[in-house]
């Protein structure tokens, strides 16, 4: 490729088509091929001039021109899309000895199958329409028949072609996800500006595809491999492919980013063999992989093995076992949560652990600690739960040198330093009792602030030690007391921001006896407990002066939790808050009393991301219907309702036989029931 020279001829249309090429053949030979030919100035140079030209010529707007790439105006929602091709799930195996019983299921359906072993990117699924070689089009999963318009955000995704290099039409599938390097720099730089860090690569990137925004999704540099061709033509001539394999190889040489380390198999042998080269590579990828997916790769057997009802017959997906690593415990700290509970966190040697570098983990409580015989210094065992929360899962005794040391048991709180509550026959908790505890006093208004709380949007950690640190609260209720005058002297506030946050705060006050009860923070009540009290008691004078016996009559009460209830409105301080809130203006009678009883009788968990609404949203319809819902999935559960990327819920659903079904299934089991 010549290296391109200063425009000294010709007019103004030519020179933004010949920049549209240039631009397009380097941004991909960058981030298709990983193989530059010429400097990211030169690069931004010719970027910069073409968007000047396009910016002077509106007429001449191609959807195909690189500067796409930056984003455009935000939206007000994603439009739905229904998809040509079901985009199915896939069945898990979490074993060899699983994969080989598939795999002996298909050698007795068709004769001599060969099998299409591929890597399992840890994204999120999407679909891209082409028409005459134009994208026009892109969209979520979904539940797997309707997803969500995602296309502006996805034409920032440089590894997305824009044009083919045929003009043909069809649809693939891919899966988007977010490089190591690049969450490591987002996480840096959020964390020297105070945000929470973003969990993992995978949810890093199901966030920035699902921003209305999609110069925030351009600033996020995602990337895409695309693994199925879902239909349409690939070939001018009409001409069909025989294989998997081969729709990958054409997809590949009309300038998509086809999923690498794949091979053809064929014998179990093979399959596991590859399995175990795939997963013996994970470490040193630079994108994050969750298992290997063992697919028939003639498409002929695959018609004749069919489709199951929700995931096809003819693949699975081969999930690994969640990443163990060995490393060193150099400390452990002590936080203070909200109800007083001194927290043990493991401070490592930091080590690289399902995508991210780990140097903290939970060791859950100090029972934990002495029943695994864990020792400061010792070298253990970490891995995340559910591939987000790390946690110390063992020590490794026989790697001792003799210097380590045993840690020992606290008797004072680390936050205010008053005397701990210790009784192993109760609880494994160890707690500090004291009520002016600054500790609990934080994690409490934080609590009391937060989204499924009261919901005030802008009342982050920050600034609510900002608040304690200047005296301008003492508890939650004083919340409601602050002025305006006094939030914009605050550091790094200002005056539009304390308009935003005196705004929410007084917003919040009609969010209902359901949100204030939970806020409340009283042990062992969630907010599917919280509701339930509001909506039969129905204002917080009456639940303050519920009986044990009372509460203990209600669904899924037993007498801990209805003790917790009733040791926390009896203690005195509590309820001179309630009154503060109740003085504050606060709304203090229920708000959610179900308008139908469609659902009554049902519990529902919610996981994944739903197509068309959020769980939150989800969770309130359903409750409005009468339904209940519930955070963990058990027996007692009647429906999983699952949408893109659930997790272990999905997972322990289908352990369980507990029935899953899509939102679309849930809205219809609700006109059903009308």
């Amino acid at each position: 490729m010549e290296e391109n020279k200063n425009f000294c001829g010709g007019n103004e249309k030519e020179r933004v088509l010949e920049l549209r090429r240039l631009l397009t053949y380097h941004a991909e030979r960058y981030y298709v091929y990983d193989a530059p030919e010429i400097s990211d100035f030169e690069y931004d140079r010719l970027f910069a001039e073409l968007k000047a030209l396009e910016e002077s010529h509106p007429e001449w707007y191609d959807p195909a021109s690189p500067t796409v790439r930056v984003g455009g105006r935000p939206l007000d929602k994603f439009e739905k899309v229904i998809h040509t091709a079901r985009m199915d799930s896939l069945a898990d195996v979490f074993s060899y000895e699983e994969a080989e019983d598939f795999l002996r299921r298909m050698e007795g359906e068709v004769s001599h199958p060969a099998y299409s072993v591929e890597p399992k990117i840890d994204g999120l699924s999407v679909s891209l329409a082409y028409e005459d070689g134009v994208f026009v089009r892109g969209a979520t999963r979904g539940d797997g028949v309707t997803g969500e318009d995602v296309t502006e955000n996805l034409r920032t995704v440089f590894s997305i072609p824009l044009k083919l290099s045929e003009p043909l039409t069809l649809t693939v599938r891919g899966e988007v996800y977010m490089p190591r390097a690049v969450f490591e720099k987002i996480n840096q730089k959020r964390e020297k500006e105070g945000q929470a860090l973003m969990a993992n690569p995978r949810n890093a990137a199901a966030g920035s595809l699902r921003q209305l925004d999609s110069r925030i999704t351009a600033e996020r540099r995602l990337d895409i491999f695309v693994f199925n061709f879902q239909g349409g033509e690939l070939y001018a001539d009409g001409h069909a492919p025989s294989t998997h394999t081969e729709t990958l190889e054409r997809l590949e040489s009309l300038g998509f980013h086809v999923l690498p380390l794949r091979r053809v198999a064929r014998s179990a042998e093979e399959v596991i063999e590859h399995i175990k080269t795939i997963g013996a590579a994970r470490d040193e990828l630079p994108y994050d992989i969750d298992g290997v997916v063992i697919k028939i790769d003639d498409l002929s057997d695959r018609r004749i093995i069919g489709e199951g009802t929700s995931t096809p017959r003819w693949a699975v997906a081969y999930k690994f076992p969640p990443e163990e690593k060995e490393t060193v415990l150099e400390d452990i700290t002590l936080a203070v949560g909200r109800t007083g509970v001194l927290t043990p966190t493991a401070v490592l040697s930091p080590v690289r652990l399902a995508g991210t570098s780990v140097s903290r983990a939970t060791l859950h409580n100090m029972d934990f600690i002495r029943q695994r015989g864990i020792m400061l210094g010792d070298r253990v065992i970490v891995r995340k739960a559910g591939d987000i929360i790390p946690e110390v899962v063992r020590a490794l005794p026989e790697k001792r040198t003799g210097e380590e040391r045993e840690f020992p048991l606290p008797t004072h709180c680390p936050s205010c330093g008053e005397p701990v509550y210790y009784n192993e026959e109760e609880e494994a908790a160890i707690r500090c009792t004291n009520g002016a505890c600054p500790a609990q006093l934080s994690r409490s208004i934080e609590h009391f602030v937060s989204k499924n709380a009261m919901n005030i949007d802008g009342m982050g950690p920050q600034i609510v030690e900002l608040l304690l640190a200047n005296r301008l609260i003492g508890d939650v209720a004083d919340l409601y007391a602050l002025q305006r005058e006094q939030l914009a002297e605050l550091e790094r506030m200002g005056e539009k921001s304390a308009d935003n946050l005196i705004r929410a705060i007084e917003g919040s006050k009609s969010a209902g006896l359901e949100r204030l009860v939970f806020a409340l923070g009283i042990r062992n009540v969630g907010e599917v407990a919280a509701a339930t009290l509001a909506g039969r008691f129905g204002t917080l004078d009456a639940l303050m002066n519920a009986t044990k016996e009372e509460i203990c009559q209600l669904d899924d009460f037993g007498e801990i939790t209805a003790a917790s209830v009733v040791d926390f409105f009896g203690h005195e301080p509590n309820r001179r808050l309630c009154q503060k809130l109740t003085d504050a203006g606060l709304l203090t009678v229920s708000v959610a009393k179900p308008a139908e009883d469609r659902l009554a009788g049902l519990t529902f968990v919610l996981t994944g991301t739903l197509p068309t609404m959020s769980r939150d949203e989800a969770g309130a319809l359903i409750k409005a219907m009468g339904g209940k819902v519930s955070g963990s999935v058990s027996k007692k559960t009647s429906y999983v309702v699952a949408g893109e990327a659930a997790g272990s819920k999905l997972t322990k659903a289908q352990a369980l036989g507990v029935p899953v079904i899509s939102e679309e299934e849930l809205l219809k089991m609700i006109e059903e029931r009308a």
